[in-house]
């Protein structure tokens, strides 16, 4: 759904403002910090190949304080969800305005079988890198065995989703519409911001997240139903917590 881009000059300086504000509280500053991440590991002894990170680790001895950091990182990035809502609610553009209208089956099927386009090559594209040593090696959970850990793995795949695919797709390209961007200069502009906040995983993490960013853009370009991203991303991440759980020390090509 198209905004004609009849904004104006206080208008445009405000909305680049909040454009702003919004991406230096959530993903712009990741984004930052994951290519600081990125320089800092390639400038360590054994490069970028030679470092480890955990996407889930531990975070207290304790097992309930260590639950209640994992709910609270979580909650965190539904917040950066809520706040991209918000602002677009605030100026007109409701939630079912960017494709989170009731959930259908066939939202279901569709993000079904995005997670299959992007999760499989992705993985080869990580494995291929990883033996290139330039993506680091990548723990997606390092939480202990506590009852709790399944569950705690899957709302942080669901938190992950809501917050990516709200405010960097549904959020950002809705505003750059606004802006008089055309879908050929947004649709890069949103992708290129995913890649960014995942360079810590090296170059390998940040070319495959620009690539994902890139297909489920220019999905929601073309049908505004944001629901297949959210259980696409979901899946994706899900997949690849609890896989990692699973089969950690059991099959010799993971690393």
């Amino acid at each position: 759904m198209h905004q004609a881009p009849d904004l104006s000059a206080r208008e445009r300086v405000s909305l680049r403002v909040e454009i702003a504000i919004i991406l230096l509280v959530t993903f712009g500053l990741s984004g930052v910090n994951a290519a600081l991440s990125l320089l800092d590991s390639a400038l360590r002894p054994g490069g970028v190949g030679g470092q480890t990170v955990a996407l889930n680790p531990s975070r207290a001895a304790q097992s309930l304080i260590d639950l209640l950091f994992q709910l609270t990182s979580a909650l965190r990035l539904v917040a950066w969800a809520a706040l991209g809502l918000y602002l677009l609610w605030r100026s007109g553009i409701g939630p079912r305005m960017i494709g989170l209208a009731r959930i259908r089956f066939r939202d279901g099927w569709h993000g079904s079988v995005l997670a299959a386009v992007i999760g499989l090559p992705g993985l080869a594209l990580y494995l291929v890198a990883h033996a290139l040593h330039v993506s680091v090696t990548i723990v997606p959970s390092s939480l202990g065995d506590h009852w709790w850990r399944l569950p705690a793995l899957i709302i942080a795949s669901a938190a992950n989703a809501v917050a990516e695919e709200i405010v960097v797709v549904g959020y950002l390209i809705t505003r750059l519409r606004r802006l008089g961007w055309s879908e050929n200069s947004s649709l890069p502009a949103s992708a290129l911001l995913r890649g960014s906040y995942h360079l810590y995983q090296g170059l390998g993490g940040g070319i495959g997240n620009v690539v994902m960013g890139l297909v489920f853009g220019r999905y929601w370009q073309r049908t505004n139903r944001l629901w297949p991203l959210i259980v696409a991303h979901t899946t994706i991440d899900a997949v690849a917590y609890i896989g990692y759980t699973v089969l950690r020390g059991h099959v010799s090509w993971l690393p």
